[in-house]
């Protein structure tokens, strides 16, 4: 899982330094780095329910990826 988050904080770093020093994205780019986002956003919200889970006694394999809808739709 960790490795997983790594790879996509590479890559959507590597995106937003693309888009400053061009000025931009292309079309492709932008959805690359809109799609690295929401699969991030999945990856830490997976991590923080097995850590929970694993907090209060549950079994932490039973959290489960949750879609992009709910995942985006949290108020910090």
């Amino acid at each position: 899982m960790l490795d997983t988050i790594g790879a996509l904080v590479a890559e959507e770093r590597g995106l937003r330094e693309r888009s400053t020093e061009h000025l931009g994205l292309a079309a492709d780019e932008q959805t690359r780095l809109r799609s690295v986002e929401v699969r991030l956003d999945q990856c830490w919200d997976l991590l923080r329910q097995r850590r929970a889970k694993s907090e209060f006694g549950e079994n932490p394999d039973e959290a489960a990826v949750r879609p992009p809808g709910e995942v985006e739709g949290y108020q910090g």
